[in-house]
């Protein structure tokens, strides 16, 4: 079997877990918490070096936010345990960060909206069209990613957009995009195709009230700026 270095390996003064519950978490750095989650390190590198350096060459907290198994395995020593793991701890910290499912959620301005989805999307490679569901009192129903790749009029399909809607009887939609550059201007495609499924919702009774784009950190309301 592999000899792994694990936290009871270190001296005592030098285990995060026990200052953790001594001190607070609040006194671990970074790499210490991260430490105390994965804990063990692999072949030859206790758990605090390997969690120091998975930030490091993940780029910080952000970073390992972002990262896909594939990227985490391709670390060393990072196996699929432990790529699982990350990528659980980085789900729960979006979820957190973001609206909380089970919870009953009304949407009331376009920040809301954008508090729904930014830590889940501000970080992703790709783009990828997601709709939030409403009721009558605008009280989130659901909110569900509708395509990948490329968001433009040729590929984005009002099939998909408004599908969930029907099926879940939604007044109400809120249309978002990221952008992976991180800028959340919008382009001609962005406003054109936000023309095209206002008017297929209006078809159908249900109306789009907003479309935000999602930058890193920021948005773009498209109501706000007279497009909707």
């Amino acid at each position: 079997m592999e000899n792994t270095l694990k936290i009871m390996d270190l001296p005592e003064n030098e285990r995060p877990r026990e200052r953790l519950i001594r001190f607070g978490p609040e006194t671990l750095s970074n790499s210490e918490l991260l430490a105390v989650i994965l804990g063990k390190g692999s072949k030859g590198e206790n758990i605090v070096s390997l969690s120091n350096r998975i930030l490091m060459e993940c780029g910080g907290l952000n970073g390992l936010l972002s990262c896909t198994g594939e990227e985490f395995m391709k670390l060393r020593g990072i196996k699929e345990a432990k790529a699982a793991q990350l990528l659980a701890l980085a789900e729960v910290s979006k979820r957190f960060r973001s609206y909380r499912s089970g919870d009953e959620y009304r949407v009331k301005s376009p920040e809301d909206a954008a508090g729904i989805v930014m830590e889940s999307m501000r970080y992703l490679k790709q783009e990828v069209l997601r709709v939030i569901l409403l009721n009558t009192k605008n009280v989130v129903i659901l909110s569900k990613d509708v395509s990948m790749g490329s968001v433009n009029s040729s590929i984005v399909h009002p099939r998909e957009v408004f599908t969930e809607a029907v099926k879940r009887c939604a007044a109400s939609i809120i249309i978002c995009h990221n952008h992976p550059s991180g800028d959340p201007t919008p382009s001609s495609e962005d406003i054109n195709i936000t023309h095209r499924l206002k008017e297929c919702g209006k078809l159908l009774g249900i109306e789009i009230i907003d479309h935000l784009i999602i930058g890193n950190g920021t948005y773009i309301s498209l109501k706000e700026k007279g497009f909707l």
